[in-house]
């Protein structure tokens, strides 16, 4: 039996998928091992763009997602706070994250 969802051959597998950087990620069409390299990528492109506040969607379901977000978050050196967000903003099933700026003395090396 064959899944119709699964890509037929290699050239139907996309190499990149280009994440818009707006502030809000969701990451229910992740895998939970992508998680850390996805975040990683995404925090420090807002960081770039001068965006320190970032909504990161994960979801309600079981908590695996959230349980690895958490984790990841709280061993970043470029994360300062991070938090559920509040009901308006999809309470438990996502998580406000409050990015580092960069010192003036980083930028100029």
């Amino acid at each position: 039996m064959q899944d119709n969802n699964l890509p037929q051959n290699d050239s139907e597998i996309p190499d990149v998928v280009e994440i818009p950087i707006t502030g809000t990620i969701d990451l229910h069409t992740f895998h939970p091992r992508e998680i850390s390299v996805l975040l990683s990528e995404y925090l420090k492109e807002c960081i770039e763009r001068g965006i320190f506040e970032v909504t990161i969607i994960h979801g309600k379901g079981t908590g695996v997602l959230r349980e690895r977000v958490h984790r990841f978050l709280s061993s970043c050196d470029f994360v300062a706070d991070f938090r559920l967000a509040d009901a308006r903003s999809g309470g438990w099933g996502a998580t406000v994250t409050i990015l580092k700026k960069p010192d003036k003395a980083e930028k100029n090396d």
